[in-house]
């Protein structure tokens, strides 16, 4: 007998298949090019072209992540651009407080946070306006700096958790602008962060049945195979470039993060 859910995919069409393939290589593109999960834009249009809802279409971007982020990270670290001291150093703050986040979440009004944090989002954007990344610079990690970038990944993880933004968005510009590490570094870096958290974040989504398996394999195969077009721009783009673009993904971030506080505020 066939499952509630093969009935569900039998009923859909070619069109449904095209636009999951089509936000799989929008999405793999924008990581690949800018070492975020892509899901800023992958969730709106899981939404808008497939209809699925917030948080199945969170749930499957998050899924598209894991391989997408494998694949990304493995082209950066062929070419020398992946730090793995500062990766592990992240990964460990950044899964603590992916769990920390979800905790608060339920637990504090974050009515004032998340426009903090849309203010710091603006800021940061408004600093890679100004001032270029400098390419091929690394990240001379000390006790001190380690502990920074432990805490770097605590506070990626807390915000992700409370506001629903991708790690990347915050991780690429925190490493550029806060510990001076090359554009294509922090890219190449941020990407292999993003495989252990997203692969929790899928296991806890799979745990609460929000995650369309066969649907998740579709969008992540179309992002991985574009992602490769995505990193080969990164590295043809010049930084001051690179930074203009990610200032503008920045921007971006915080305005669908000031619509949603809008709309909750006005609930």
């Amino acid at each position: 007998m066939a499952s509630p859910e093969s009935d569900a995919h039998a009923r859909k069409g070619a069109r449904y298949w095209v636009a999951l393939a089509v936000t799989g290589v929008i999405g793999g593109i924008l990581s690949g090019a800018f070492g975020v999960g892509g899901g800023i834009l992958m969730v709106p249009l899981l939404i808008g072209l497939t209809g699925m809802d917030q948080k199945r279409a969170a749930a499957t971007s998050l899924v598209a992540i894991i391989p997408t982020a494998i694949a990304g990270s493995a082209t950066y670290f062929a070419n020398g651009e992946v730090d793995l001291l500062v990766a592990l150093l992240v990964a460990i703050g950044g899964v603590a407080g992916s769990y920390l986040g979800a905790k608060l979440l339920r637990r504090i009004p974050v009515v004032w946070l998340r426009w903090l944090f849309i203010a710091l989002l603006i800021g940061i954007a408004i600093r890679l306006f100004l001032i270029a990344p400098e390419r091929g610079a690394e990240v001379q990690v000390d006790w001190l700096i380690g502990l920074a970038l432990v805490a770097s990944g605590l506070f990626m993880g807390v915000a992700s958790g409370l506001f629903g933004i991708g790690g990347g968005v915050i991780l690429v510009p925190l490493l550029i602008t806060g510990f001076g590490a090359g554009d294509l570094v922090a890219k190449g870096t941020s990407l292999l962060v993003m495989v252990p958290t997203a692969t929790m974040g899928t296991i806890t989504n799979a745990r609460g049945r929000m995650v369309d398996v066969r649907a998740g394999v579709v969008v992540g195969l179309a992002a991985t195979l574009a992602s490769f077009i995505g990193v080969a721009l990164a590295f043809l783009v010049p930084p001051e470039v690179s930074g203009i673009l990610f200032a503008i993904l920045l921007i971006i971030s915080a305005v669908q993060l000031t619509i949603r506080a809008v709309r909750l505020q006005l609930k």
